[in-house]
């Protein structure tokens, strides 16, 4: 997506068509729409091709979107569970990979990034019962995989809005429950993760559309993108009106919400509950 983006940029700056874009590289306007929008994969030898043809003649630059392309060309850790998860799950994880800050809401569960293992099992296996042993480990592996994205050297600001239902869901029995928000209390302290939680007697809220993420990412050439998943695949959303209202309502939810300062308290409430 950084990369289609910045061949975009460049090729608008040089008053470049993508037909003759396309052309240019023996191939088609519709194919230089989907380089652009990061729907392909990219040849290094088409992307130096456009590079000379849009007049791009600083070398550090050149050598800065070929290096990116072999970036985008690379094989990604989570690529061997692509037998587990559906194409489309796999665009978000490399979305979130990509982040700067995730902002998430979520209804019914505890987010995949913040799940222990037990409760990560629980909910693979409560939508899927009858799914294979060895595929729910997969599917497993994958969520606390994914996991280490909040723990690397530079890792994304993880927001998160979580209703109350979803804590207070016994998702795996008494013992997981318990573990699950002994994890949280762990990570409220964490620099880079805001737990805030939408307690039920707030009533009614701004979130009437369900769970959603939004992603933004440090590029500045990239739009903020809104993930809402559904039971058969996802929606992606990127039109600058139609992310700008979901953000807006997040914004009203982070509001409304407990202060991240209490979260501590009031899970540890929560704990005594159970």
């Amino acid at each position: 997506m950084l990369l289609g983006a910045q061949l975009r940029r460049l090729r608008e700056g040089a008053g470049v068509t993508r037909d003759d874009a396309g052309y240019h590289i023996r191939a088609s306007g519709s194919k230089i729409s989907r380089m652009e929008l990061g729907r392909v994969s990219f040849k290094e030898r088409d992307v130096t091709d456009l590079l000379e043809f849009y007049g791009v003649g600083d070398l550090a630059e050149r050598e800065k979107l070929v290096q990116l392309t072999r970036e985008a060309n690379a094989t990604p850790w989570y690529q061997k569970f692509q037998d587990v998860v559906p194409d489309w799950f796999h665009v978000f994880v490399g979305l979130e990979e990509a982040a700067q800050l995730i902002r998430v809401y979520e209804v019914q569960f505890v987010p995949g990034l913040l799940q222990t293992e037990e409760y990560a099992r629980a909910v693979i296996l409560q939508g899927a019962p009858g799914l294979d042993p060895d595929e729910v480990e997969r599917r497993v592996a994958l969520r606390m995989g994914r996991q280490k994205l909040l723990t690397r050297e530079h890792p994304p600001r993880y927001w998160v809005i979580m209703d109350e239902a979803a804590l207070r869901r016994p998702m795996g029995g008494r013992d997981v429950h318990v573990g699950q928000i002994e994890r949280l209390i762990d990570l409220v302290g964490e620099p880079n993760i805001t737990i805030q939680v939408m307690p039920f007697r707030y009533g009614g809220h701004a979130a009437e559309g369900g769970a959603f993420t939004i992603m933004r990412f440090p590029e500045t050439d990239l739009p903020d993108v809104v993930y809402m998943e559904y039971l058969t695949g996802a929606h992606y959303i990127d039109k600058p009106e139609e992310v700008e209202r979901y953000a807006a309502v997040m914004e009203r939810l982070s509001v409304a919400g407990t202060s991240p300062d209490r979260t501590r308290e009031i899970l540890t409430g929560m704990l005594k509950d159970i």
